[in-house]
Parts: structure tokens; sequence; C-alpha cells
């Protein structure tokens, strides 16, 4: 559940935190392809919801902070195919979540530097025309990498969204920061039972969860249901008496934990994680 990309469960610690929160409504940062930061929405009834905590280093066994006071980015990448040695991505979409609210957007188009398929146009609506003027990856990671410091880097079906973002790292020159990462599929399987919902695909529980978010396979949307799939799980943890890491952890021990995800997904397809 969670994991250093790739790798064993639970990454050694997350690097040191940014900054407050913007006032509502603010643009931090933007282009005209179309990245931009906005911040503090509300994204759950969380009144007077808890302050962030100071600048943490997170040991390898666990955050000691309660899950509701952590900070997690919330990402969801588009692109070109299945494979991050074959694809290339050309969307990504996050949102920087604490204390039940969204305290800033991310979201920018990529230019995959080839063409997009036919069929990946059909499914996210993401043309070769409106990538054309977008950044290429390179110099887009800095800038997403600095929106994630110092969070738990969450996704759905983290694998293939990491994947690709680490994949991204390595053809760049750059190494991937040792996030740790949380994955809502394998989350919503020990959380949920098999008679609650038929599948972890996002849009059954976006559904199941009461999630004001469609997801729509772009990434913002998607990376938005996301978080508050995350949020509904976590209330539901909390309910349970689960309320730090090391307690989800115990919780997810290995052979009582659900089945590992796969690797890889379709572009966009949040079918694939059932």
């Amino acid at each position: 559940m969670f994991s250093r990309a790739g790798q064993a469960p639970f990454a050694s610690r997350a690097g040191a935190r940014t900054g407050q929160a913007a006032p509502l409504g603010r643009t931090v940062r933007g282009q005209s392809y179309g990245e931009r930061v906005t911040t503090e929405k509300v994204l759950s009834p969380a009144a007077g919801g808890p302050a962030l905590p100071p600048e943490p280093c997170y040991p390898l066994a666990g955050l000691p902070q309660p899950l509701a006071e952590l900070e997690f980015v919330i990402v969801d990448v588009e692109t070109t195919g299945w494979l991050p040695d074959q694809a290339s991505i050309t969307e990504i979409g996050a949102v920087r979540v604490s204390g039940g609210r969204v305290r800033a957007e991310f979201c920018t188009l990529v230019n995959p530097g080839r063409a997009i398929p036919a069929d990946i146009t059909a499914l996210t609506g993401i043309t070769d025309a409106m990538v054309g003027q977008a950044p290429l990856i390179g110099a887009v990671l800095p800038r997403f990498l600095a929106f994630a410091r110092g969070c738990v880097l969450t996704a759905h079906n983290a694998a293939f969204d990491i994947g690709f973002l680490s994949a991204a790292c390595a053809a760049c020159g750059a190494g991937w920061p040792d996030f740790p990462v949380l994955d809502t599929v394998t989350l919503a399987r020990l959380v949920l039972g098999a008679a609650e919902v038929p599948d972890c695909k996002l849009r059954t529980l976006a559904d199941f969860l009461g999630a004001g978010t469609v997801p729509c396979h772009r990434a913002l949307p998607d990376a938005m249901a996301t978080a508050e799939v995350l949020q509904a799980l976590l209330r539901r943890l909390a309910a349970a008496g689960v309320r730090t890491l090391a307690e989800l952890s115990a919780a997810a021990s290995p052979g009582d934990g659900p089945a590992a995800e796969p690797a890889g997904r379709p572009p966009g397809d949040q079918q694939a994680a059932g």
C-alpha cells in the first residue's frame, strides 16, 4: 500500500514541506498552455480543520503524524500508450491536500514529442494540436516535483502514474525523489468489502463514496476524484480506529492485504484498476 515507487513497502522519508496555502482562488503560477497552481478549495466537510503541521522528517517505518494531519499530493497522468518505454506523458494533474482541503492544484499539458494515437485522443480528448505548444517533460518535471515535495505521493493504480513519472525523470537524467507512495486501489481493497463494491475502478469508488468529481480521463479531474476517494477511505479508517501509518501498515501486513496491482493500465483508463 505504502511503498517506495517500485520497491518494498514504505518509503524512507519525504523532503521538507513548502509554505502555507495561498488565499482562496488565487493563482500562484500559470502559463498560457494551461499549467496552473490554484489554492484553497474545500474537499470535504472539515470546519476548523487542523492547521498545517511543521516541517517534518519522516522515518522509514512510518510517518509519526496521524493520517488526518499528513499532506498528500494526488497525481494522475495521461499518456500516449501503456508502457513508459513505449509511450510518453501528455498531461499531469495533481492536487495537494491536507486537513480535508485542497491546498493547491497543478495541471499542465505536456508535449510528448510524438503523435498521439487516434484511440487515445478519442479516450482523453487530448489532441496533437493541444500539446503542440505545451512544454516538454524536462521543463515540467522540476515544477511538479517542487509542487509534490514533502508529501505522500498518491495515485489510483500508482504503478502506472509513478512508473511514467519516474521513467520520465530517468530519461531526463534526473533522480526520482524518495517519496512515500500510496495506492488508493490497494487502500480501497483493504477498507471496502466485496459486498460493498464490485471492483476498485476509480469510477466505481467515486460513485460509491459520493465523490463530487466524475472521472473523465483527464488528469486534473481524475486526480481530484482520487483525492475525494482517498479522503473518504481515510475517514473510514479513522472510524475503525486506524489513525497512523504504523497502524495502517499493521492492518495491511503481508499475506493479509489485497492482491498486488498490475504494472500498467490503458492511458487515462480507470477501468483497468478493478
